[in-house]
């Protein structure tokens, strides 16, 4: 679907869209046919739309926009993974055993199948943009010029001040898991887990330090494919990990029918042979 139409009667884009669902959206940009989008995805490409309702705030967005200050970040494909499964742990805590061991493996196959899903796409996505940007870089001298506009202002020291701040959460919250309950310590994958998000920081924080500045937006691109093939290996694990367990509940769940069908036919056996005559 196209972000906005590029002729009067054109139909059927994300603009339209929006603007038949707010009105008010159809007047905060210069061009009406905008319907209030501060940005645009190249044709057969697919992503996330930001749209503003008011004048300021569509301004104050495609500034940030232009100078570079919107920036991808996909670390939270890998920092979900232990949240996650500290989570389901924590279930365990509270819901009854049983319970907990059937919805476990269902639970965490479906989680593994959406991070899977939503890691390749995004993958994908990161690995057009990388393509895209070092082909601008090297087509002199107007494909770098456009590069430059585009990509060349990278926020690097807004970025420095957002990876401390999640590697300082990420200490607090390991150190959090250990004070709390020391099962999850004996949880090899979940140390594991938490690990691999430490890693992962740091991996964004050198790859943002190892170029100039200029250069930056694509080595944070490559970062991001570096956490998506991450996200995706452990979301393979998880998948690989539910699936004894949905096998187990599934035998139980059956177990528990047989068992109360040879109760019931044993009951109504039992009932039937008292009401027969002597």
């Amino acid at each position: 679907m196209p972000s906005q139409p590029l002729r009067a009667a054109e139909r059927g884009t994300a603009a339209n869209g929006i603007v038949a669902l707010h009105l008010e959206c159809a007047a905060v940009a210069d061009d009406p046919r905008d319907g209030g989008l501060v940005h645009r995805l190249d044709g057969g490409t697919s992503g996330a739309l930001a749209a503003a309702r008011t004048r300021d705030a569509w301004k104050a967005l495609r500034a940030a926009f232009a100078d570079g200050k919107v920036a991808k970040t996909y670390l939270a494909l890998v920092d979900v993974i232990p949240l996650f499964v500290v989570g389901l742990m924590g279930a365990g805590l509270i819901l009854p055993h049983k319970l907990h061991g059937r919805l476990q493996g269902v639970v965490t196959l479906i989680g593994a199948i959406v991070l899977i899903l939503t890691a390749l796409v995004l993958l994908i996505v990161a690995i057009v943009e990388v393509i895209l940007m070092v082909t601008l870089l090297f087509a002199f001298p107007f494909g770098t010029i456009a590069y430059l506009i585009i990509w060349g202002s990278f926020p690097r020291g807004d970025a420095v001040v957002i990876l401390s701040l999640l590697m300082f959460l990420k200490l607090v919250f390991a150190a959090a898991l250990v004070a709390a309950q020391q099962r999850f310590i004996q949880n090899k994958g979940l140390v594991l887990l938490v690990l691999t998000s430490l890693v992962a920081n740091l991996i964004v924080a050198f790859l943002h330090g190892l170029v100039p500045g200029f250069l930056v937006s694509i080595t944070d691109g490559i970062a991001a494919i570096v956490l998506a093939i991450i996200a995706i290996i452990w979301a393979i694990v998880l998948l690989i990990g539910a699936i004894p367990a949905i096998v187990k509940a599934v035998r139980s769940t059956a177990s528990t029918v047989e068992s109360t069908a040879a109760n019931t036919a044993k009951a109504v056996g039992s009932t039937a042979a008292r009401r027969l005559p002597a």
